[in-house]
């Protein structure tokens, strides 16, 4: 018998209604609360104990009332990180430990003694100028550089180490008796039941960033860019989802900056267990109580943090920086570069929940050339399979999926298709058997297969934690196996959280078992990851190692970054959304998943035609550029609210296809340097104190100041242009104006406020074509803006946009451009407009892949 879920039953999740119900509150959640209420714990650590190797050193604490033993370990590397790490010493069993988030086994620095004292050790690496202070009695670690302490691990002894218990020990009638221990080892949200395999086995420890004023990071949230109070990390599927709010999304990356005058700093927390971070500003200057009256004592400002996880262990990482682009190649050492998309994957994509058959995805890709509007992809969603089972198609609307795909790719287009990790119970459909006999799904605390339901109704679960399943998978995407699919159809992981509607929390319960016996609250935040690294595999295999894949993941951990997009989820079609999108992406850039975009004009109602522009005009200078919207809405291509409509988008989708170049050139130094394409002003201006908490206004690179207009009916928008010493072009008007002033810019509903900073070239081509495949039909040109000085830099990188024929044969071009005052001058040919003070050399027919050199 079919069962699915119905859109009519998805249209009852209204955004903020009911559905937000089913998802804890932070006061739900007791762990947190158990933290959060104990006192002060003391944990104590002994000399006697320390031992130092070649990797590190390492030392006993115990607790001062249980007498609990945890091992600590310290390592260092010469980049600047130190990883704090602590497990039990003596665990009836091991506790989870992260696999696959780090790229592989770190190179450490040999620590040595400094200095010791009877309550104390100080010790250093390398050249010295870092200093690790351990004090014995109670616990605590300080990290300093050149006498400058930056970071105190454990400052107000909220160290905490819930120890695995032996369940044999307790019976269900002690369990009874005792209210609270029944708590600790079941716990009961709503209708749902939660057993603790091995009791309660919360982590936990404060630290203070001494200094500090200005946190971001810790993605997914629709809030501010700075980030303050209580942040919940817990991976899930939140239908329009409130904004201004800081309980979990889709994704987690546990990793947090920190920046303030002459430094930034990080910490990243390698828990993929249900985590809660609280941030508390202490300010300056603050009036202490026993000072005289009207004297004021300046104390340095710091900010708090404290990091709470259900599970697993402690294994803290510390970013000493001391720039923001140290940070982010800190942490990309760590848990990885981003991925280099292939070049059409920068270009526009059309979605739709959903195109209805094959006729009208085609004539949707005919629309766009009858309109002049560039794209690259159409995507199709879950209603184009047989019955929602992934890697099938329903032969009465696609019967010739094939033919589609040879049809869009005559025209260098390409269609991605869905696959979620849910695979319909149904013993007739091979793969299910296939994966049920090959023991590739989860299963439920009683060891048999666990069963949610989602689309396809009753359902089962892949279990991508198990490298066998993720092989497995895998090879379900070659062309022998994956029936109607060729190799320019790539794919789109969803709901995979993963998202269970009949689960706790709309996810899995914490209780189910995946490979090797973990439960599944040990690595709740990696399934998503997971699978988006099976599909990864999958299309790299397909290709035989030489093509680089596609996919795009709603859920994600710190490391998705190497595989590919993701978005940020199912939006809604107003205002506050498309302006919370850019501190959304922006928090998502700063903690490595710089391959991120929104969805263009709001998955779930209808926008008008100004939202829509302006979203498009938005999404144009954000690194994933899709417009996508749900089946209960109207249709919305963009040729479909009149000419003036039209010609906005398309003049929007225009620019970014000839911006491409130096789109291309930004994910080329993410790939290599962490580099974010999209980054807060601070990043680019970190002495301007004033930029620190810039959220609606960034920079694309070190060039483009972007402004999108995100508020209805406006004439004129405020641009913040930083630098005193600064000069900003209008890319419009090309008007230059001076920094360190806000600029009242008059638009109109075709106005998109992008400003060239002096001392820039920005490639650019001189027309876009249909796809990105006809932009080497045009040639490049370069946008020269002159500092007070009257030089500029640049680079553009240019490789096949499709292989990996960079990586492995270096094949591909960087190039560098400098203009430079006071060379001898000579006679050219060129146009100059006095009034916009433009000049301009055309017909020169350059070889850009060769040296060559114009003295103006």
């Amino acid at each position: 018998m079919e069962v699915n879920v119905s859109a009519e039953s998805f249209e009852s999740l209204v955004p903020g209604g009911e559905l937000q119900e089913k998802f804890k509150k932070n006061h739900d959640i007791i762990f947190y609360r158990r933290q959060r209420d104990k006192a002060a714990s003391q944990y104590f650590a002994s000399f006697e104990t320390l031992l130092l190797t070649d990797r590190g050193a390492s030392l006993e604490l115990c607790e001062r009332d249980s007498q609990d033993r945890l091992c600590l370990q310290i390592r260092a590397t010469q980049s600047g990180t130190v990883r704090v790490s602590l497990d039990e010493l003596q665990p009836v069993k091991p506790r989870y430990h992260v696999s696959d988030v780090l790229l592989g086994e770190l190179r450490y620095e040999p620590l040595r003694v400094n200095w010791k004292r009877e309550d104390c050790v100080c010790l250093t690496w390398g050249l010295g100028q870092y200093k690790l202070l351990v004090s014995f009695s109670p616990f605590k670690l300080e990290i300093s550089c050149d006498g400058e302490e930056i970071v105190t691990l454990n400052p107000e002894n909220k160290l905490y180490f819930e120890t695995l218990q032996d369940p044999t020990r307790s019976s269900s009638d002690s369990c009874q008796d005792d209210e609270n221990r029944c708590g600790l080892w079941k716990e009961t949200f709503r209708q749902f039941e939660d057993i603790k395999a091995n009791g309660p086995s919360s982590v936990g420890m404060d630290l203070s960033l001494h200094g500090f004023k200005h946190t971001y990071g810790l993605p997914e949230h629709a809030d501010t860019l700075v980030v303050t109070e209580a942040y919940r990390l817990y991976n899930l599927d939140v239908f329009g989802y409130d904004i201004n709010s800081r309980l979990g999304l889709y994704g987690s990356v546990p990793f947090l900056l920190a920046h303030k005058l002459e430094r930034t700093a990080g910490v990243f927390w390698l828990n993929a267990s249900e985590t809660l971070v609280d941030v508390k500003y202490n300010p300056e200057p603050n009036e202490v109580q026993d000072e005289p009256p009207g004297k004021k004592s300046k104390i340095s400002p710091q900010t708090d943090v404290r990091w709470i996880s259900e599970s697993g262990t402690i294994d803290c990482f510390i970013l000493l920086g001391p720039t923001a682009a140290q940070v982010f190649s800190q942490y990309a050492q760590l848990t990885g570069y981003q991925a280099l998309p292939p070049l059409f994957s920068l270009g526009y994509h059309q979605c739709r929940w959903n195109y209805e058959d094959e006729a009208d995805v085609k004539a949707v890709d005919a629309g766009f050339d009858l309109h002049g509007i560039p794209y690259d992809v159409i995507w199709l969603d879950i209603e184009h399979t047989n019955g929602k089972r992934y890697f099938t198609w329903d032969s009465q609307l696609f019967p010739n999926p094939a033919e589609l795909q040879h049809h869009l790719q005559k025209k260098n287009r390409k269609l991605v298709v869905i696959s979620d990790p849910h695979i319909k119970i149904d013993p007739d459909w091979p793969l299910y058997c296939e994966a049920k006999e090959g023991g590739h799904f989860v299963k439920n605390r009683e060891g048999v297969v666990y069963e949610g339901t989602c689309w396809p109704g009753e359902s089962c679960y892949l279990d991508f934690s198990s490298s066998k399943t993720r092989s497995w998978y895998a090879r379900q995407f070659s062309l022998s196996k994956y029936e109607g699919s060729t190799e320019s159809l790539f794919v789109w992981n969803d709901m995979n959280e993963p998202s269970v509607f009949n689960g706790p929390e709309q996810t899995m319960p914490k209780d189910a078992v995946h490979h090797g016996g973990w439960e599944h609250r040990e690595l709740h935040n990696l399934y998503g990851f997971y699978q988006h690294m099976a599909t990864f595999e999958g299309l790299l295999t397909r290709s035989g190692g030489t093509e680089r894949p596609f996919i795009l993941s709603r859920s994600f951990f710190a490391g998705s970054q190497r595989l590919g997009a993701i978005w940020t989820g199912d939006n809604v079609a107003t205002w506050e959304y498309l302006k919370i999108s850019i501190p959304m992406l922006l928090s998502l850039s700063l903690t490595g998943i710089q391959f991120c975009g929104a969805d263009v004009g709001g998955f779930v109602q209808d926008p008008d035609p100004e939202l829509l522009v302006r979203w498009y005009q938005a999404g144009a200078l954000q690194p994933f550029f899709r417009g996508h919207s749900a089946k209960m809405t109207k249709r919305r291509e963009p040729w479909l609210f009149g000419d003036d409509v039209t010609s906005a988008i398309r003049s929007a989708v225009q620019d970014r296809y000839r911006l491409l170049p130096y789109w291309y050139t930004l994910f080329h130094q993410a790939h290599t340097s962490a580099l974010p394409p999209i980054r807060p002003l601070w990043v680019e201006f970190p002495s301007d104190t004033s930029m620190f908490a810039v959220e609606n206004q960034y920079m694309i690179g070190g060039a483009l100041l972007v402004c999108p207009v995100t508020d209805p009916g406006v004439t004129e928008v405020k641009v913040l242009l930083p630098g005193s010493d600064e000069l900003w072009y209008d890319t419009n008007m090309a008007a230059v104006h001076n920094g360190a002033r806000t600029l009242d810019l008059p638009v109109t509903l075709n106005t998109v406020p992008v400003f060239q900073r002096g001392g820039t070239v920005v490639p650019r081509r001189a027309g876009c074509g249909s796809s990105t495949a006809d932009l080497q039909q045009h040639p490049i040109t370069l946008t020269v803006a002159l500092d007070s000085k009257g030089n500029a830099d640049g680079f553009l990188y240019l490789d096949d946009g499709h292989s990996f024929s960079y990586r492995d044969q270096m094949q591909f071009c960087l190039r560098r451009f400098t203009m430079r005052a006071g060379a001898p001058k000579t006679t050219v040919t060129f146009e100059f407009d006095a009034k916009r003070g433009v000049l301009t050399l055309t017909g020169l027919d350059l070889e850009i892949r060769k040296d060559w050199e114009i003295v103006i």
